[in-house]
């Protein structure tokens, strides 16, 4: 597996997926969740090279000395390193959810060498004012006992300490992330699991106060994906945030969830090649 120094001298490493030449550096979510997810994106790696990150505590990479070194917010120096081994002048990345949060990160501090960027479901209410909607959405799925125990599962939280827990407690609420739960996203829940060490150092540091403001300086065109269904970071807040950017757009993918890539494979295939190829 391919490898590259971290901002602080430490072996972290990638995976390609793909064997196309435009190479574009692609964020698992989670936090902290193996990247195998993520699979090709609906054969984005088809026409690309996919570089795809093992993050701090993931994977093969390891666990930073000082903790504060796996906040999304201090990983984004790992993501420019990354940029310039990888001998790219200008940087395309593609992020899922949480991995938003580090590619928003990294936008904030490296904006000059960014091309295009698309947040795939981000979480958004961090950073703008409107309101969550995943109430509003649930209650689509009402009725269902398998969503319902998925909800109330996540409404409680990961009481749990150590990581085969923190594992099962996501399993129990993968249903909530899809906006059907059929044999493809049963499969698809299983795939890629969580370091708990990971997803705590991960939310170790704030990103500054003036972060939503910063994004008003990003000249790179920006598209935002959400699913019409996302009953984890809902659909408002999402549409919101491509706003905050000054070349922001959005594309709703109907009956999706969390993973539309995986729901509606062609929809969000179009969808985002359409926008790296404007």
């Amino acid at each position: 597996m391919p490898s590259y120094e971290g901002s602080d001298g430490a072996t972290l490493h990638y995976e390609i997926v793909g064997s196309g030449t435009e190479s574009i550096i692609v964020l698992a979510g989670g936090a902290a969740r193996h990247p195998s997810y993520l699979g090709d994106l609906a054969g984005l790696g088809e026409r690309n090279r996919l570089i795809v990150p093992h993050l701090r505590g993931v994977g093969r990479s390891p666990m930073p000395v000082a903790e504060e070194r796996g906040s999304y917010w201090a990983q984004a120096a790992d993501i420019e390193r990354l940029r310039i081994h990888l001998g790219l002048e200008r940087v395309v990345l593609v992020a899922h959810s949480a991995g938003t949060r580090l590619a928003i990160a990294y936008a904030a501090q490296f904006a000059e060498p960014l091309a295009r960027m698309v947040l795939i479901t981000p979480p958004a209410t961090y950073l703008v004012c409107e309101a969550s909607d995943t109430d509003v959405l649930s209650q689509r799925r009402r009725g269902d006992p398998v969503f319902e125990s998925a909800f109330a599962a996540l409404s409680v939280g990961p009481a749990v300490t150590d990581e085969a827990g923190y594992n099962a407690w996501q399993q129990q609420t993968a249903p909530a992330g899809y906006a059907n739960w059929g044999a493809k996203e049963q499969a698809h829940a299983l795939v890629g699991g969580w370091s708990l060490a990971a997803t705590q150092a991960y939310f170790t540091a704030a990103p500054p106060d003036d972060l939503a403001s910063r994004l008003g300086h990003i000249a790179a065109p920006v598209l935002v994906v959400a699913g019409a269904e996302d009953c984890l970071t809902g659909l408002n807040p999402v549409i919101a945030l491509a706003s905050l950017f000054p070349a922001g757009s959005t594309a709703v993918i109907e009956k999706s969830g969390h993973y539309p890539w995986v729901e509606q494979p062609v929809a969000f295939k179009q969808a985002v090649e359409a926008f790296l190829d404007a």
